[in-house]
């Protein structure tokens, strides 16, 4: 069982059927975002629909391009033979 999800995630001949996997669990988080009610709601964005899944990935984006910044113009990242 457990080689059967390590093959899935790690073998490359498994790669075009991850990405469909990944794709439709996607699409299902944007339609579920369309699908439950938003009653109790404190701002006025919070009621459109797929508001979480776009801010969700927007912020993801976010944390990797300031962190690659902040590691490569910061000053933060150093030589691999640093230390020796």
């Amino acid at each position: 069982m457990i080689k059967c999800i390590v093959d899935l995630f790690g073998d490359e001949a498994y790669a075009r059927y991850r990405h469909r996997l990944f794709y439709l669990v996607l699409v299902l988080i944007v339609v579920a975002d369309f699908v439950v009610p938003r009653a109790h709601v404190e701002y006025l964005w919070e009621r459109l629909p797929g508001w979480s899944a776009v801010y969700g990935f927007v912020s993801c984006v976010l944390l990797i391009f300031v962190s690659k910044f902040l590691g490569h113009q910061g000053g933060l990242m150093r030589r691999e033979d640093y230390y020796d």
